[in-house]
């Protein structure tokens, strides 16, 4: 009797499948193991612990000034986010490149909106001029607010349809939207969980970031770049600095 082998693809990309072969008379069997879902999942969860360690430990317990601070958290949430990429063999400039003109454009637009909230819901304060002013723009402005959307927003997203690539949901339209409301309560519980590692959040003034995150994750959300997201970000935290320098919402720790 002739023994048969069979073996299914490999692909390696981060919802993918990967299936053993077996041998057997005349009857060819293959089980699809699902490793990308776990993998992506893990990645997940050490986000939720990135998020909440850096806040409560340099920031809440240690004290670091907040300048420092944004240094900090901004080294580790970009080496962080490039490990996923390469551990899970997500191709960043394939990230970046994808319907960037769509993902810079709702960006920019949803900045324009949070501009417009600060303006109205928050007080002027008094601001530094000059040189101050200007490394404060980029420092908590870009930067910081760059990393607040890349972690809150971008990676926890983008973990979650990775995690859900190549399965059946992906195949409708129905099942689509499904994966991104998964995907959009992960990046809401990624800001509930990163707030909450400032003392100062830890009470009913959590609501405001928690509420805000829904609006700068859509960027990301409708293109699956990463870029749409910080950007978003970035016009609230330069809004921030620009109309209310000496905020007791945005850009903490606060003192």
């Amino acid at each position: 009797m002739r023994r048969r082998s069979a073996r299914a693809k490999v692909e390696p990309k981060g919802g993918d499948t990967v299936s053993t072969h077996a041998m057997g008379g005349g009857r060819a069997q293959a089980t699809a193991v699902r490793t990308g879902i776990s993998v992506h999942w893990l990645w997940l969860a050490g986000g939720y612990a990135l998020a909440f360690l850096v806040p409560f430990v340099l920031a809440d317990r240690i004290g670091l000034g907040r300048d420092l601070y944004y240094g900090l958290y901004a080294v580790a949430v970009a080496a962080f986010f490039v490990s996923w990429t390469r551990s899970t063999q997500q191709s960043l400039g394939a990230l970046v490149r994808r319907r960037w003109p769509l993902a810079v454009g709702l960006g920019l637009l949803v900045a324009a909106v949070l501009s417009v909230l600060v303006l109205r819901s928050e007080d002027a304060t008094a601001r530094p001029d000059g040189l101050e002013l200007a490394g404060a723009l980029l420092w908590r402005g870009v930067v910081y607010g760059a990393t607040d959307g890349l972690l809150l927003s971008a990676f926890p997203i983008l973990a979650v349809f990775a995690a859900f690539a190549g399965s059946r949901l992906r195949t409708s339209l129905p099942g689509t939207f499904l994966v991104g409301v998964v995907a959009m309560a992960a990046s809401v519980a990624m800001a509930a969980v990163y707030h909450a590692g400032y003392a100062e959040f830890r009470s009913e003034k959590v609501a405001k970031p928690v509420a805000g995150d829904v609006a700068w994750s859509l960027p990301t959300l409708v293109t699956l770049n990463p870029l749409g997201a910080p950007i978003a970000h970035v016009g609230l935290h330069v809004s921030a600095v620009l109309h209310s320098y000496e905020t007791d919402v945005f850009l903490p720790p606060h003192e």
